[in-house]
């Protein structure tokens, strides 16, 4: 294994930047080339299909089987015309990445030959197997029967050779078994009841949109020392090494210059992007070594997240062309940053209004206000359910570290819009209010003066932050997908919105003017969720006690935050915005426990592998040749002399055999506890035994072979060390 290592070391410190072949034309031209977009729609579909589908997109309407015929025509005739063979339906299961079953344009003619078909029926429905996919026993293995359904707000794209089809996934008796279902649902929960608000302000305002832009952060591994880490291939992190005496303490490699080969890859991922109508736009070093980031334009909420699932996809195959491996890992390596995926996430009327950003005139700055306080309000009820909400096995290792959001869900607003806050819970009426640096304001809407909110510092401690004109969730996880996140967001904000514009009725309809009857409720929310509003160290210690007193959860246990799924406040939300069923959160808890044991177990074994038949005999090995060594010093020396020149390797000898044997004994108890935890039959009750009894065993095993590590001749240790995998690049 040494001799792999050697060998990969020295095949990545060779190898130069791949030669991009760019397209000739600017990006204006050649973006959306693989995408069916509008302008497609437009040139393949007769005028009356091409109305009837935008209209059926913008307003949130069903489509005809008749309609659906005529769009299929024309889609597999654009998609022919481009290269396509095959079409899929793409669908987001609850594995957490995508799914993708290939079939081919051809039906049989009748005279022994085929021809090229596809019609509505195929584009708009098809089978996939239910129970070969998470259900959280929704579907037995014999009740087999599911069904994907075409997403006609997400455009369909090619990918090599075959049509893809965004589409969502549901179960024979109509539950949902995607992230697509529920994150549609949500939005279009939240379009009701943010509309519903909107409308105090604007009347004519007919929906409202959410939007995301998510930042990606991921690390590239040469692929030869991937190869050469079991670990990295199975698991997609280090469960072993030694943190490199150079990782990120010079704080020199965020935002600094991009390395040749890295920036081709950029390139290379840029241009495959553009094409799939991925609006990437912002590249730059991460803070750790070998982590990078990339950012698109801000779209749409379901496409944006379609987007990132299809580019995570991508990216593995443009890293392959560079000789790289991609790790979406949270935590691939110990003692460095881990990799996030911040979701910025904000709402807008289809009149063009952000309902998050101030405006310049008071009714404007009231709109901006009342919906902060909503938020906030939803974010307080909820703090418990969004962060179970991105947690898994592995966003596990990042959250609560320093380079990550704590895992306590907090809300940093800025000192100016805290100011404004403070200023509306405080005042009785039209008294003069002084805000530091602006202009005087008086409440009650007579005076909400222009605001420059986006002046306030930021804080990257915080889990959710308001950054000027939109709210940065920066807890979830680089590997994620964002929709889990999103889901619980948008349904806690929709119920919230609903709850707020029943009161606000309710007061006009007994005699309160609008403007008073909104910022009463107003100053009622800001009271109720002060809690969740913390602008300080999110880091320190105090935090945890601090936010323990205020009655945020600040439960650490990932298999335990899945409870919050449960509460009564949860299933009552999610069934008022109509986003899921009490069956179809129990459906998902089960899912989020066995998918946090199989992982963990997965761990488990390849560390157990590893330590036993990787790690142990490279230090026995290393261990004779000492003893060797102290045999000849004896025969070569007398007495004491002898006994001080091999001394120190005599000691060498007893903490190799120390560490030997407790990574053995540990071995040992780690693979007991796992024995025992599989006996467990509550899925539930088995993810916590898998964090309570086995993890910690793996960090102790890991402790003795990091040990180790610094203590084996380097020509004899078997697997690329920190410093080669983050440093050679």
């Amino acid at each position: 294994m040494s001799n792999l290592r050697f060998k990969s070391v020295e095949e990545a410190s060779g190898r130069k930047a791949v030669k991009v072949e760019l397209p000739k034309e600017r990006v204006e031209t050649y973006y959306g080339k693989q995408v069916f977009n509008r302008q497609k729609m437009f040139e393949y579909l007769p005028k009356e299909t091409f109305d009837s589908l935008v209209k059926a997109i913008d307003n949130r309407e069903p489509l005809s089987r008749e309609i659906a015929d005529s769009v299929a025509d024309g889609m597999k005739r654009w998609a022919i015309d481009n290269g396509a063979r095959h079409y899929t339906h793409w669908f987001h299961p609850l594995t957490g990445s995508t799914a993708e079953k290939h079939d081919a344009f051809i039906e049989h003619d009748g005279k022994g030959g085929v021809v090229e078909k596809f019609n509505g029926k195929l584009l708009v429905q098809q089978e996939p197997d239910a129970s070969s996919f998470p259900n959280g026993g929704i579907r037995n293995t014999f009740e087999a029967r599911g069904y994907s359904a075409w997403d006609i707000s997400s455009p369909a794209f090619i990918i090599d050779n075959t049509l893809c089809i965004p589409t969502v996934f549901i179960s024979y008796t109509g539950e949902s078994l995607d992230y697509k279902t529920p994150l549609l649902r949500a939005l279009n929960s939240v379009d009701k009841a943010a509309t519903r608000v909107a409308r105090y302000f604007n009347p004519a305002v007919n929906h409202v949109q959410t939007y995301l832009g998510w930042e990606q952060e991921y690390f590239l591994v040469d692929e030869a020392l991937f190869a050469a880490r079991p670990d990295l291939v199975m698991t997609g992190r280090t469960l072993m090494g030694h943190e490199s005496a150079k990782n990120q303490q010079l704080e020199d490699h965020y935002f600094g210059s991009i390395p040749s080969r890295v920036e081709a890859f950029m390139l290379d991922l840029e241009t495959e992007c553009h094409k799939l109508g991925i609006p990437a736009k912002t590249r730059h070093n991460e803070v750790a070594p070998n982590q990078f980031e990339l950012a698109p334009v801000f779209e749409e909420c379901n496409l944006a997240n379609d987007h990132n699932l299809l580019l995570m996809s991508v990216m593995e195959e443009v890293a392959k062309r560079h000789n790289f491996r991609v790790l979406l890992h949270e935590k691939p390596f110990a003692g460095i940053n881990g990799s996030g995926k911040h979701n910025n996430w904000s709402l807008g009327t289809d009149k063009g209004e952000m309902l998050f950003a101030p405006g310049k005139n008071s009714k404007d700055n009231l709109r901006f206000i009342a919906f902060v306080a909503n938020v906030m309000a939803a974010v307080h009820r909820h703090n418990a359910l969004l962060k179970a909400s991105i947690m898994n096995a592995t966003n596990a290792h990042r959250l609560g570290a320093n380079e990550a959001p704590p895992a306590i869900i907090s809300m940093f607003l800025g000192s100016q819009l805290s100011a404004i806050l403070e200023a509306v819970e405080n005042s009785e009426g039209n008294e003069k209010i002084m805000v530091k640096g602006k202009e005087e304001m008086r409440l009650d809407v007579a005076q909400i003066p222009e605001l420059m909110i986006d002046n306030t510092d930021r804080n990257r401690t915080s889990p959710f932050a308001f950054t000027g004109n939109r709210f940065e969730y920066r807890a979830v996880g680089s590997s994620a997908n964002c929709a889990s996140a999103l889901i619980a967001l948008n349904a806690a904000v929709a119920a919230q919105l609903d709850d707020f514009a029943d009161k606000v009725d309710a007061r006009i309809s007994n005699g309160e003017e609008l403007d008073k009857a909104i910022l009463s409720e107003v100053r009622v929310l800001v009271k109720a969720s002060k809690a969740i509003h913390f602008d300080g160290n999110g880091y320190s210690e105090e935090w945890k006690e601090e936010a323990a007193r205020r009655g945020l959860d600040t439960e650490t246990s990932a298999p335990l935050m899945y409870d919050a799924y449960m509460l009564p406040s949860s299933i009552e939300m999610f069934d008022k915005a109509g986003v899921f069923s009490k069956k179809e959160i129990e459906a998902r808890n089960e899912v989020k426990w066995e998918m946090y044991t199989k992982k963990i177990q997965i761990e488990s074994r390849v560390l157990g592998d590893l330590a036993i038949n990787h790690i142990i005999p490279a230090a026995i090995r290393y261990q004779s040749l000492l003893l060797d060594n102290v045999y000849k010093i004896k025969e070569l020396f007398k007495g004491d002399k002898s006994d001080r020149i091999a001394a120190q390797d005599l000691a060498s000898i007893e903490s190799i055999s120390e560490h030997i044997s407790e990574i053995k004994s540990g071995v040992a108890a780690m693979v007991d506890a796992r024995r025992k935890a599989n006996r467990i039959e509550s899925e539930r009750e088995k993810s916590i035994a898998y964090h309570d009894d086995v993890a910690p065993k793996m960090e102790t095993i890991r402790y003795h072979i990091d040990k180790l590590e610094l203590m084996v001749d380097n020509e004899i240790w078997p697997l690329p060390k920190y410093r080669e995998l983050l440093f050679i690049r």
